[in-house]
């Protein structure tokens, strides 16, 4: 019997055991996850730690005998080693699991700063339950939480502490708040919101040290020491990807796919977090770290996985990913898409009203809108995502965007849907 086994029970795991199991009844399936429980959403954690939802309402799949019912077997494990010549993978126990197909969806796993005192007790990353747990014991309405980091990651997680209503200091080696997904005026105004909302925010600076106590004393490079109760490391993540070390399989920052998410060992796929696939924008291989990207790719993956086993041509296709962040930031809804910092030989619009707390910037590389930052712009969301993602071709339109980049909207119906020529649409407008 062909053997289907997937390493990571995350939602890239989940979706490409379940593509498997519709499109190969009779094959075995089995899914690894290196955590005791149930496979969830790490994206669900912060509506735990805001009392949206229970444990459960983390969980991917709400029937306990769902993959039981599926006939996919379910391992809690860690994996050592991957023998891709032998076709086996050791786990922690010393067992060996044979495969035929072999799909590694293990996500990332945070990053651990070289900080003086990052172990005491106290000091919490959010990226698992037990974190979450840790969390939720020590963040307690008017204990003092001091947050390391201000990225993507870090502004979800400082919007469920501000709902717990702890005294939230935050603190970013970066010049803005979400360095890497926003540029200067868009990072500053997000960190000029935070603070109305009551969250101290220290950009330019880091953590030095950490000396432990209750509470205990955070040493900052501005010269500042802060009391916490509470101190969470939200410095980035990286894929999980250590236990491929010798393993054959091609590794750049995340494991090296192609168009069919075959990595570079025949049979052998990823997805998600720890998978890096062409970016059609940049032109460039890149890790995309976001759900919807890992459920594209987990779809992908899984169906040339079973065509794999039965001797045929990968018949499905990953069609690129883009860089593609949304974000919530207390009330303040801001988004980055595609070269957002531009690309060289481009052209640059931006327009700002601090007043009103919007911004929008557009990078273009010829007529294509390859980039763009936003904030407080809600509307242009989608059109946004829409016209980067497609590589659309604004033709004269580009122009007018540039005057006025309000004008996206029109843009994108007159360009991506062809709802009429170039020139009429102007010679309307002007009449």
């Amino acid at each position: 019997m062909t053997h289907h086994l997937i390493l990571g029970a995350g939602p890239a795991g989940v979706i490409a055991a379940e593509t498997i199991r519709k499109h190969a009844p009779g094959d075995a399936i089995t899914l690894v996850g290196d955590e005791h429980e149930p496979p969830y959403s790490r994206m669900a954690i912060p509506y735990l730690l805001m009392g949206k939802v229970g444990e459960a309402g983390t969980y991917l799949r709400k029937s306990a005998s769902h993959f039981a019912d599926l006939r996919i077997k379910l391992t809690q494990a860690t994996v050592k080693r991957v023998d891709s010549a032998g076709r086996s993978v050791t786990l922690d126990s010393g067992e060996a699991i044979q495969f035929d197909t072999l799909l590694i969806a293990t996500g990332s796993q945070p990053l651990q700063p070289p900080i003086p005192g990052i172990d005491s007790a106290g000091v919490h990353t959010c990226w698992t339950m037990a974190d979450a747990r840790a969390i939720m014991a020590l963040a307690t309405k008017g204990s003092r939480v001091l947050q390391l980091g201000a990225g993507f990651i870090g502004c979800i997680i400082m919007e469920a502490l501000a709902a717990r209503g702890v005294h939230l200091s935050v603190v970013e080696m970066g010049d803005r708040m979400v360095p890497r997904m926003m540029g200067e005026t868009a990072g500053g105004m997000i960190r000029d919101w935070c603070e109305t909302k009551g969250v101290e925010v220290f950009t330019g600076t880091r953590v030095e040290a950490i000396e432990a106590g209750k509470p205990m004393q955070v040493r900052l490079s501005n010269g500042k020491t802060l009391a916490a109760d509470l101190v969470i490391s939200a410095a980035g993540v990286r894929p999980a990807i250590g236990f491929l070390e010798d393993s054959g399989i091609t590794c750049l920052l995340g494991v090296l796919t192609d168009e069919h998410l075959q990595s570079s060992v025949p049979g052998i796929y990823a997805a998600g977090d720890c998978a890096e696939a062409f970016d059609k924008v940049s032109g460039k291989t890149i890790v995309s770290a976001i759900q919807p990207n890992a459920a594209e790719q987990a779809r992908v993956a899984a169906l040339n996985m079973v065509a794999f086993a039965r001797g045929q041509a990968p018949g499905a296709e990953l069609k690129g990913v883009t860089q593609v962040n949304v974000l919530d930031t207390l009330g303040l809804i801001s988004s980055s898409f595609g070269e957002w910092q531009g690309v060289a030989g481009g052209q640059h619009v931006e327009l700002t009203d601090k007043a009103a707390g919007r911004h929008l910037s557009l990078q273009f590389k010829d007529d294509v809108l390859v980039g763009c930052n936003s904030v407080g712009w809600t509307q242009h969301v989608g059109v946004m995502r829409g016209l980067v993602e497609g590589q659309v071709r604004l033709g004269g339109w580009k122009d007018v965007l540039l005057q006025d980049p309000t004008r996206l909207m029109e843009a994108y119906l007159d360009s991506a849907q062809g709802q009429s020529a170039w020139s009429g649409a102007l010679d309307e407008r002007r009449r």
